[in-house]
């Protein structure tokens, strides 16, 4: 007969006692294992449906997961163990909720975040660009690379990067929003940092080295050498003159430069490109011999004249006075241009000093040398007064040939204290060539010479003791200039006008007033005639005497003391500049 078993209590309809069952319970439960949400667990493939993988991961029931995450899914059958992420112990139909892909993440995830505390580097991928820098793939997680941050030097094309697998550094984590900052910039600056040293351990001058150009500013341009930072002054990127740096060189060209100076302390690096090259200045007597004929460009203009750069790092200087044989040219900007291609000849080089004078008037024919053909001395001619001197007149024969009439070749016989008396600027006169300087390229012209010398009929007509009348047409300290018969002047001096010395002569004698005088003196070289009122006077009635005296407001006089009175010249009226005009200033 069967075993009877001894219960005690209450019986279920499954045959259980309440004890019985809750001991069973308890058994079952050990078998199972304890799972939290947010955790990776291991579970086995019990199933592949056509949209979900069913996995037993050791509890009470099995989970799914979307067949979409798991793209090794022909790799994988019933049996084969996989990590899964509990997202849900029951959703709203209690399954069991399991991720394969978070699983993924969470494991990546942890990688990131053990790579950016130790500072391992990891590979990645540039996928896609974005606002301010570029999403690199990093190992499935989709992380983001600064603009910033890719290179030491700037980047202006992120598009070149795309595609491209890199090396980086995990510089950000943010936990709450799961999101990764990379940086390829730092390993960069960390291979340079060695880089660097070993360029700056082994420094000097006179080193060439290969560097990229790495920024362009006005004063000059600064080189890349591998980690290191040196500057190209804009005056040692070439001999020629270079307005600005961008004009020879380009942003990451690759170039040569060969070290300056060299600061340790302040890790300053001077470098220079035209150093590199021959000097220009090396056989410039060869290659450009004194009456050579040349081409260059104007590449600066002054007052005084033109530079022309014949090559790069060779000028010359066309001075105003080589530009023209005849034109009077008071700026460069009259003849040449900025940029102008011209022509010229060597007219000196100075080779210690770096200096060449240039000619273009000597490209033509002196014209001086023909003038004496054209203007012969004594020959007869009609020009314009172009310009008016203290000293002279310039008179323009032709165009750009002037000659000079001194102030004492305008009259034979006006005593000129300025040439504005004779003739106005613009226009014509005829003039008489007295002297051609071709050396000095000077023209002496005579105004006066077009008529004989009077003079020789005014020693006759003016000889001492002769009474004539003068009209008085200017007044000076020492006395008066009167115009005589003939059209000639003569000068009364201010001893020779009364026998008390006058101390106003303008309140005396007025121009136009007319004297009877007496010729005291008369110098045909020095074409000069002196009278004396006191000498016609003398001998002359009372009455005469009276009118003159009350005619000119003098202090009384009598015939007596004209007739005993010596009047001699004082020397501070002799010397009469007014009279004698100054040679000194005759070209």
């Amino acid at each position: 007969m069967p075993e009877t078993r001894k219960t005690t209590g209450t019986f279920d309809d499954r045959g259980y006692s309440e004890n019985e069952y809750k001991e069973l319970e308890q058994m079952y439960t050990k078998t199972l294992s304890s799972f939290s949400v947010g955790e990776i667990v291991k579970g086995k493939i019990v199933h592949i449906g056509e949209t979900e993988v069913a996995i037993d991961i050791g509890f009470k029931s099995d989970g799914t997961v979307p067949i979409t995450e798991f793209p090794n899914i022909k790799d994988l059958k019933i049996g084969d163990e996989v990590e899964v992420y509990l997202e849900a112990v029951e959703d709203k139909d209690g399954r069991l909720v399991l991720s394969r892909k978070r699983a993924d993440f969470v494991r990546i995830w942890e990688r990131v975040v053990k790579a950016y505390e130790t500072g391992e580097i990891l590979k990645g991928k540039c996928i896609r660009r974005t606002k301010g820098g570029i999403v690199v793939d990093l190992m499935g997680l989709d992380a983001f690379l600064p603009g910033s941050q890719i290179d030491v030097r700037p980047v202006r094309d992120f598009d070149a990067f795309i595609g491209r697998e890199m090396e980086f550094r995990v510089v950000k984590v943010n936990h709450p929003s799961e999101n990764v900052v990379v940086s390829h910039k730092v390993l960069v600056e960390e291979e340079l940092a060695s880089q660097r040293k070993a360029i700056l351990d082994k420094l000097e001058k006179g080193q060439i080295l290969e560097g990229h150009v790495k920024a362009i500013t006005d004063f000059g341009v600064f080189i890349d050498l591998g980690g290191v930072d040196g500057l190209v002054h804009i005056t040692d990127l070439s001999w020629g003159r270079v307005n600005h740096p961008s004009e020879i060189v380009k942003l990451d060209q690759t170039v040569n430069v060969v070290v300056l100076d060299f600061d340790a302390e302040k890790k300053r690096i001077s470098l220079g490109m035209k150093q590199l090259q021959p000097h220009p200045w090396e056989n410039i007597e060869e290659k450009y011999p004194v009456g050579s004929k040349v081409t260059g460009k104007v590449v600066s203009l002054t007052d005084y004249g033109a530079f022309v750069e014949i090559e790069k790092g060779i000028e010359g200087l066309i001075h105003i006075s080589e530009m023209s044989w005849t034109q009077h040219i008071k700026h460069p900007s009259q003849v040449v241009s900025m940029g102008q291609i011209v022509d010229a000849i060597i007219l000196s080089l100075d080779k210690e000093g770096k200096k060449i004078s240039l000619g273009m008037k000597q490209l033509e024919p002196d014209p001086w040398t023909t003038l004496m053909q054209k203007y012969p001395i004594g020959s007869k001619h009609v020009g314009v007064v172009r310009n008016l001197t203290n000293f002279g007149v310039f008179v323009e024969l032709e165009e750009g040939v002037d000659g000079l009439i001194h102030i004492s070749d305008l009259s034979w016989t006006k005593k000129i204290r300025h040439p504005g008396e004779v003739v106005k600027k613009g226009e014509k006169i005829e003039v008489v060539v007295l002297a051609v300087d071709i050396e000095q390229r000077r023209i002496s012209l005579g105004h006066k010479q077009l008529q004989d010398n009077p003079w020789d009929t005014f020693e006759t007509q003016y000889k001492v003791g002769t009474d004539v009348e003068g009209k008085v047409v200017r007044i000076i300290d020492k006395g008066v200039i009167v115009e005589l018969p003939l059209g000639v002047d003569g000068f009364v001096p201010a001893s020779q006008l009364s026998q008390t010395p006058i101390k106003n002569l303008s309140d005396s004698f007025k121009i136009g007033d007319t004297l009877n005088l007496k010729v005291i003196e008369f110098e045909k070289e020095n074409k000069k005639i002196v009278l004396s009122a006191l000498e016609y006077l003398r001998g002359k009635e009372q009455k005469l005497v009276d009118e003159y005296v009350a005619a000119h407001k003098l202090q009384p006089m009598t015939m007596r003391d004209i007739a005993s009175g010596t009047f001699h010249i004082p020397e501070s009226e002799k010397n009469i500049d007014e009279l004698t005009p100054d040679d000194s200033s005759h070209h």
